[in-house]
């Protein structure tokens, strides 16, 4: 080979250039180490939008049928399409529309721009009365800080100006997107009257609404014009406080009265209350920051903790800030972890290069792989790969596999020297007899990665970086390897004292040679000793536990309380504030915020929030550490065991991975509501059989109880009330309704007319209410209809237009949410075998995400099986050696169903990842042997 294709040769003979791009190289290495943005989890698309309408008054049936099949119907039109998932309420219907997920991150955008469109186009087919539809394709937005705004002395109105205040300053940081506010009081104003004084005084409900309406209203008055000049004229009249409203004047039965002589008016917050939020057991105001895409997160929490204390410093006396969450501090943890992995493993590179190969030859190893990284930081720089969990793992793993090519290297000239070869001869002899099977071998490890860096699924969408990143790092370390390692080996090598010896002769080599011998000589034996271990080893594999993502390793728990569907909110809060004070009387509770009516913001992506639900509340409890988070949970389990009778409690830990409600689910598909009912009770039923289930539920069971008015519609139409009147007399009465908005500066207020609490709080008193009749007269509601107390259907969930009912579980510590699936799945079997028609039972939870992220590995093994043989082929240019080397590759299934096994750990997604990785590099160092 001459000088001119030998890159080593070329290395050496332009020396200085060498140098150059060495010092180059490096320099720009350590400005992308600083440059490259930092993040908790790599770039991932949530491919599910919430569409949302309200139909005040409609019952769970009547909205399912007139508002979420129609919207349902449309969004099926979808270009990649998955499904949809909704539940319907009285009055309101949430639907979850989600993409495949092969569906490409940069279309995501684009489509639900066409959701948009879509519904927009039926928006007119919708009953009268519906309010919406609305939009939230916001879902994923992920929260890198929140604080809690804590006040002493200070109205919840006079905070959130402040915290308005605070929001616009944060803005102005750069690389902030968003920030929002959460936990917030809506102010009102009330107008609450008796309805049993206005029928004595004969003033109809509706004459005070139509006088505060009529004198709030903003009408254009039109404008004057002069020869000179346009002048506007405004009319003012709107009243300014509440005194004002008191103060307007009407006249009914030939008197003149105010509102205040017929009404309370009072401005306040919402009642009753419809969410909260506390930091420990305190009422605060949250305010939560969302990172830019590309941004360096530890950079971005140092210029909003500058701003923020900027911030503090300036707050009035009683107000207090606390940081809820907190990424950037994560994330710094996450790198730390990883420059101590990076350290460690050169330690160990050095150590046994020092140990085998000598102190000079140890440098020249140790030297090349900071050289390897730093040019791969420029990588990944120019890709726009971030240092996050997947990367910086992805680097990790490079460092076991980016040293062997120096080691061939440096060891192949040692050799050489050894055997007498000049300095020239041995630096460029490592190119000339194994830099091309080294290629090989590398471009087939790196290809082991391919099914993870194009797998279209979510999983592959948050893992594709090890496949850059490992991929890069090796092809960067061969070239490292023929280019500068051969250069620092002709400076740095020694040369050897003794030529012409064997340089294999030591103990080491000599017990290795014997060991292969045996194995030649006794080769029969090999192979069936070999091929048994094989077999042991896949029957051992079925004994290893499956497992979807691992346990996160941060110190959150999320507790969730979920009370009977029909709980008030008040109800739920007396739970909450229940756990709060245990919670603060735990020695391993650092603090924790609580959520009352509604799930946490998304503080970490690989989490589900949870929208707002009277009957529902959270609380996120940050504990002293992994051991601490241990016994607090244990302690959970036993405190849920023997109290909180009324509440449905969950425990869990943070999760990698994309997100999943529940370790095990299973999906209960029909068309009546009963039937479903039927079916996902006998498999509840089926999960009480298995010991490792914990926590079993439905998405929806309970019946909500209903008052049903009976009315005699002859007599109601002899006296002039008709059932629209009706309903909105009762409306006004119970509810309240809006009569108009209150303008405070940039705030609007709405003003809310209803009875007083004793009239409004109690369903007896109902028939109690008059009404007003169409000559003017007043008659009770109990001589129009008749109240029956019923139960009914307080929430439907649909999938795909068709009824659903989840059976959910947790698993007990230890076990993993795959093998108990697995096990209920054989076990529902006769439940599925005696199903109705038109009734199905689906999987869901880890092992559903787990088959659908491994079938999308799956899905590229053929595109990777050939590219490993197309370049094992190019190389070896044999059959034979090709079976030889394809054979090798299964074979270290052998140690990690051993190892598995030993250590008692789980097979999932990232061990896929691992076994897939292994198999490349068996092939590589059987390529780099055979060669």
């Amino acid at each position: 080979m001459t000088t001119r294709t030998n890159l080593s040769a070329l290395a050496l003979k332009y020396s200085t250039l060498t140098v150059f791009f060495m010092i180059a190289l490096t320099a720009a290495g350590f400005y992308a180490f600083f440059n490259l943005g930092r993040a908790e989890d790599p770039p991932f698309t949530i491919k599910q939008m919430v569409v949302s309408a309200a139909w005040p008054g409609a019952t769970s049936r009547e909205m399912e049928q007139q508002v979420t099949e129609k919207i349902e119907t449309k969004l099926q039109e979808l270009p990649y399409f998955n499904f949809v998932n909704s539940y319907t309420k009285p009055g309101e219907t949430v639907i979850y529309v989600s993409l495949r997920d092969d569906t490409p991150p940069g279309k995501v955008a684009d489509l639900w721009y066409q959701v948009r469109k879509k519904v927009g186009d039926i928006r007119g087919s919708l009953p009268q009365g519906v309010i919406g539809p609305f939009f939230n394709d916001e879902y994923g937005d992920t929260y890198s800080l929140i604080w809690a705004f804590e006040a002493d002395g200070f109205s919840p109105a006079e905070v959130k100006e402040t915290a308005k205040a605070v929001r616009q300053r944060l803005l102005r940081v750069p690389d902030v997107t968003k920030v929002d506010l959460f936990g917030l009081q809506d102010e009102k104003i009330y107008l609450e009257f008796s309805h049993g004084r206005l029928a004595m005084l004969g003033v109809p409900v509706d004459q005070i609404l139509d006088v505060v309406r009529r004198q709030n209203a903003i009408v254009a008055t039109g404008t004057v014009e002069t020869k000179g000049e346009r002048v506007a004229v405004r009319v003012d009249g709107a009243p300014g406080s509440a005194e004002q409203i008191m103060a307007l004047p009407f006249t009914a039965n030939g008197q003149t009265l105010t509102l205040g002589d017929v009404a309370e008016i009072r401005r306040g917050y919402q009642d009753p209350r419809q969410i909260a939020m506390r930091f420990n057991g305190k009422p605060v105001i949250g305010l939560g920051a969302v990172m830019a895409p590309g941004g360096n997160v530890e950079t971005l929490g140092k210029a909003l903790n500058k701003t923020m204390a900027e911030v503090e410093a300036g707050l009035p006396v009683g107000i207090t800030v606390h940081r809820v969450a907190n990424q950037p501090e994560v994330v710094g943890r996450s790198f730390d972890e990883f420059i101590w992995s990076l350290l460690e493993a050169l330690a160990i590179v050095l150590v046994v290069s020092f140990i085998s190969l000598g102190i000079r030859t140890g440098v020249i190893v140790a030297l090349s792989v900071p050289l390897v990284l730093a040019i791969t930081f420029v990588g990944m720089l120019l890709l726009g790969i971030d240092f996050q969990r997947i990367s910086l793992g992805a680097l990790i793993i490079a460092l076991g596999l980016l040293v062997d090519d120096a080691i061939i290297a440096v060891e192949m000239m040692m050799v050489k020297l050894e055997q007498g070869a000049s300095r020239l001869e041995a630096a460029t002899y490592a190119y000339t007899s194994t830099a091309f099977p080294m290629l090989t071998g590398t471009l087939v490890t790196a290809v082991g990665f391919v099914p993870v860096g194009f797998a279209r699924s979510s999983a592959g969408e948050y893992t594709n970086s090890i496949f850059w990143v490992v991929g890069l790092s090796l092809i960067i370390s061969w070239f490292v390897a023929v280019l500068f390692t051969p250069w620092m080996g002709y400076h740095l090598l020694p040369t050897p004292k003794v030529h012409h010896h064997d340089p294999y002769g030591g103990r080491l080599y000599t017990l290795f040679r014997r060991v292969v011998t045996w194995c030649v000589t006794w080769r029969k034996t090999t192979i069936a000793i070999t091929m048994l271990a094989f077999v042991a080893s896949l029957a051992a594999f079925g004994f290893v536990q499956k497992q979807f993502f691992p346990t996160a390793n941060r110190p959150e728990l999320i507790i969730d309380l979920k009370l009977a569907q029909g709980a008030s909110w008040a109800a739920t809060d007396v739970e909450v504030k229940k756990l709060e004070r245990w919670l603060g009387d735990s020695a391993d509770v650092a603090s924790f915020t609580a959520y009352v009516g509604a799930g946490s913001p998304r503080f970490y992506l690989p989490t589900v929030p949870e929208l707002s639900n009277a009957n529902f509340g959270q609380v996120i409890v940050m504990t002293k550490d992994l051991d601490a988070r241990e016994r607090v949970v244990s302690a959970l389990d036993k405190l849920f065991a023997q109290d909180f009778e009324a509440v449905r409690a969950r425990v869990q830990r943070l999760q990698n991975g994309p997100p999943v409600s529940y370790p095990v689910m299973f999906r209960v598909l029909g068309d009546d509501p009963q039937e479903v009912r039927k079916v996902a009770e006998r498999v509840r039923q089926v999960f009480k059989t298995d010991p490792d289930t914990r926590d079993i539920n439905f998405d929806w069971n309970e019946l909500a109880k209903t008052v049903r008015l009976e009315v005699d519609q002859a007599k109601a139409r002899a006296l002039g009330v008709d059932s629209q009147a009706l309903g909105n007399t009762l409306q006004t009465l119970l509810s309240g309704v809006v009569v108009t908005q209150y303008r405070d500066r940039t705030e609007t207020i709405d003003v809310v007319a209803r009875a007083v609490a004793p009239e409004r709080l109690s369903v007896e008193g109902l028939e109690a209410i008059n009404l007003r009749t169409a000559s003017g007269g007043v008659v009770s509601l109990a001589q129009l209809a008749t109240l029956k107390f019923e139960l009914e259907e307080p929430i439907l969930w649909r999938r795909n237009k068709d009824l659903l009912m989840t059976v959910r579980a947790g698993v007990a510590d230890g076990v993993q949410g795959p093998d108990v699936a697995a096990r209920l799945d054989k076990a529902l079997a006769p439940v599925r075998a005696s199903l109705p028609a038109g009734y199905r039972i689906e999987v869901g939870g880890d092992q559903e995400e787990s088959a659908k992220s491994q079938g999308s590995i799956f899905k590229m093994m053929p595109v990777m099986a050939f590219l490993m043989v197309l370049f094992l082929m190019l190389q070896l240019q044999s059959f034979s050696k090709l079976a030889l080397v394809m054979l090798t590759a299964p074979l270290g299934l052998i140690g990690v169903s051993l190892f598995l096994l030993l250590f008692n750990q789980p097979f999932g997604f990232v061990s896929l990842l691992g076994v897939i990785a292994l198999a490349g590099m068996i092939m590589r160092n059987s390529v780099d042997r055979k060669s």
